[in-house]
């Protein structure tokens, strides 16, 4: 086949434009989930994969524009493809090491919104020359296949429809297909080795750069064995578990006291199995005040526990082995999270599991519960649509008249008005009674929330029969340190809930606080040379 058969063969020009923008939105998913571990897959952050993605893809198609009119050389075009697809992948295994080291890198020099410039710098670094690469794929497309006038409008119309084609299907297919089944790595591996194979059809029917095309089959298959070691945390050699979901990054480790599910690999317990000592110093040892605030330890029936992020269920093996008449059940929006509780952190059988939504559940539900206990989060923050007013309203609404709710709330802050000083206002806005503990040696807060005033006499009392003394301990600590909240009007609604931006400014503030010696010390050395 030569050069004018190829390129005056309109299916082969629209697969490169079909699977280029393909692609380029399994490239952008592939950056959420690369980035996620280490910056979290908020708002935020989605903001600066797509704002750095949208700009890179703008420059190539300028550029792609020119160089076509300047130089129309199809053997640049497919040159370029080659090249993303090398380029492409590599990201998975050394874009996790440009990540941590640019990371490292500001955190000497930046001290405000370090996770958003640490965050652009990376996607910067890693994603845009690939996405530029691409973006000169229509312009130059447009110079081969339009042959006349006439039609031209059709051909440029053709081409931009099988573009947003592949780009849907590059959006499902990543998320739902690949990401899930094989992992980030391959997925990577899986759209470079598509655009390969298209640059490396057009070059050998035109018997051009057979060594290029080999070298980078060679490259894309080496990388390919080479994935089962991949790992997010590359610096930890004994993890137990690691693994990908479709909400998540999964990583379980375990030692000789505990194990333990985190979905971030640089911070955050998710879940904890403790294998010796009875509490886990943890939120988890603090919220166990909530049954006995329901006094469910005196009721006449078996109580109702409902938990709302349930994760591998620490909470709900704690409230089974406490309260061992109550029912309980989990809600849990991650199927392999859910499954990992059986597996690895002795989730009691007797605890029901329900993979959904947390809001959308209790909608559907028309049970009351003594206490619901409301430990849902999406990375370092609460889902916005588990925060607001509406929300906590249809808590309330399945709550018994003694029930009690109680919220895990992490990034305690000591600056005013921060995410959990609104989120405080907004559930006091729905309660009469609202009481806040600090977590010791921790960055959570327990929030308590009833409508019944004798909710805190009846914790009081209810604890008092308690046999196991680290129990015991754990609810004078509570009893000792509950503070009645004074709601002002810092209030979240389905409408107005800027939870990640809030989250985010407390986060930059441990951040900051975290690594404040750390830059003293090295600047100091450096300015000493």
């Amino acid at each position: 086949m030569n050069q004018k058969n190829i390129l005056h063969n309109k299916i082969f020009l629209y697969i490169t434009e079909f699977f280029s923008g393909m692609s380029v939105m399994a490239v952008e998913l592939g950056a959420s989930r690369l980035m996620a571990p280490y910056f979290s897959s908020s708002q935020i952050v989605w903001t600066v994969i797509i704002g750095v993605i949208m700009i890179a893809m703008a420059l190539g198609n300028v550029w792609g524009g020119r160089i076509a009119d300047k130089n129309p050389s199809p053997d640049k075009l497919y040159g370029r493809l080659l090249l993303s697809a090398v380029w492409i992948a590599l990201i998975p295994f050394v874009g996790r090491y440009l990540i941590t080291g640019i990371s490292l890198l500001l955190a000497v020099f930046i001290t405000k919104n370090f996770l958003v410039w640490a965050a652009l710098f990376a996607c910067l670094a890693v994603f845009a020359f690939p996405c530029v690469l691409l973006g000169t794929v229509t312009p130059s497309l447009v110079k081969y296949s339009v042959s006349s006038l006439q039609d031209n409008g059709k051909t440029v119309g053709e081409l931009g429809a099988l573009n947003t084609i592949g780009s849907i299907i590059g959006t499902f297919l990543p998320t739902f297909v690949t990401i899930p089944a094989v992992g980030t790595a391959i997925t990577f591996l899986i759209f470079s080795g598509v655009l390969a194979a298209i640059s490396i059809v057009y070059f050998f029917s035109m018997k051009k750069k057979v060594v290029k095309c080999l070298l980078t089959v060679g490259l894309i298959l080496a990388l390919g064995l080479s994935s089962s070691t991949f790992s997010f945390a590359f610096w930890e050699n004994d993890l137990t578990l690691e693994d990908e979901s479709i909400y998540n990054y999964l990583q379980v480790q375990e030692s000789d006291n505990s194990v333990i599910l985190s979905t971030n690999v640089l911070f955050g317990v998710q879940s904890i199995l403790m294998k010796e000592s009875k509490l886990t110093g943890m939120y988890y040892d603090y919220a166990l005040a909530a049954p006995f605030m329901a006094g469910i330890p005196v009721m006449d029936r078996p109580g109702n526990v409902l938990i709302l992020g349930l994760g591998t269920g620490t909470f709900a093996k704690y409230c089974k082995e406490y309260f061992p008449d109550t029912l309980i059940e989990g809600v849990e929006i991650d199927q392999k999270i859910a499954d990992l509780a059986n597996e690895y952190f002795d989730l009691p059988d007797t605890v029901k599991v329900s993979v959904y939504d947390g809001r959308s559940y209790l909608a559907a539900s028309e049970q009351k519960y003594d206490v619901i206990m409301v430990d849902a989060y999406q990375d370092i923050t609460i889902p916005f649509q588990m925060s607001t007013i509406e929300f906590f309203s249809e808590v309330e609404k399945h709550l018994t008249d003694n029930g009690v709710m109680v919220v895990n709330m992490n990034l305690k802050s000591q600056t005013k008005d921060s995410i959990n000083d609104y989120l405080c206002d907004t559930i006091g806005f729905v309660f009469d009674h609202v009481y806040a503990v600090p977590v010791q040696g921790g960055t959570n807060c327990e929030v308590f929330a009833f409508q019944n005033q004798h909710a805190l006499e009846t914790f009081r009392q209810g604890y008092k029969d308690v046999t196991d003394p680290a129990l015991m301990d754990m609810m004078e600590t509570v009893s000792d340190n509950l503070s009645r909240w004074e709601p002002e009007n810092r209030i979240l609604t389905d409408d107005k809930a800027p939870v990640e931006v809030l989250g985010m400014r407390v986060l930059d503030e441990v951040i900051a606080d975290e690594l404040d010696y750390y830059r003293r010390l090295y600047l100091g050395k450096l300015f000493k040379k």
